[in-house]
C-alpha cells in the first residue's frame, strides 16, 4: 500500500489566493492605548468646533435658495404650462362629455379590440 501513495505531495495544499496574504504583527496595548486617549481628545476639540460651524452653516443654508439653469427654469415653466392645460381641459368638460367622448373613442376601435364573450353554458 505504501507504494501506492509515494508520489503523492506530502506538502501543506498551497492555494493561488495564499501567496499574497501576510500575517499582521501584534501590537502592543499600551501604544494603542495612549493613541486613542489622543484621538478622543482630538475629537473632543474638534467636535467643539464642528457644532459652531454647524449652527452657523445651519442658519445659512436656510436663507439660500438653490440656483437653477435656463435650461432647467425652461423645463419647469415648459411642465408648468403642460399641468394648466391640462387641469383646464379636465375643469371645462362635464362628466357626461367625457363619457360621450370616451364612447366615440371605442367606437372608432375595430372588433380586435372588443372583449370577447364567455359563458360556461355553452
Amino acid at each position: 500500500m505504501s507504494d501506492e501513495y509515494e508520489c503523492a505531495a506530502k506538502s501543506k495544499l498551497k492555494l493561488k489566493n495564499d501567496y499574497g496574504i501576510k500575517k499582521k504583527k501584534k501590537k502592543s496595548k499600551d501604544k494603542d492605548k495612549q493613541k486613542q486617549k489622543e484621538a478622543l481628545q482630538r475629537n473632543a476639540e474638534a467636535d467643539k468646533a464642528d457644532k459652531c460651524q454647524r449652527n452657523f452653516i445651519i442658519k445659512h443654508e436656510s436663507t439660500e435658495q438653490r440656483i437653477f439653469t435656463k435650461a432647467e427654469l425652461a423645463f419647469k415653466q415648459q411642465q408648468e404650462k403642460i399641468r394648466n392645460k391640462r387641469i383646464l381641459e379636465k375643469a371645462t368638460t362635464t362628466h357626461k362629455q367625457r363619457v360621450e367622448k370616451f364612447n366615440e373613442h371605442l367606437d372608432t376601435l375595430t372588433e380586435h379590440f372588443d372583449i370577447p364573450k364567455v359563458s360556461w353554458t355553452k
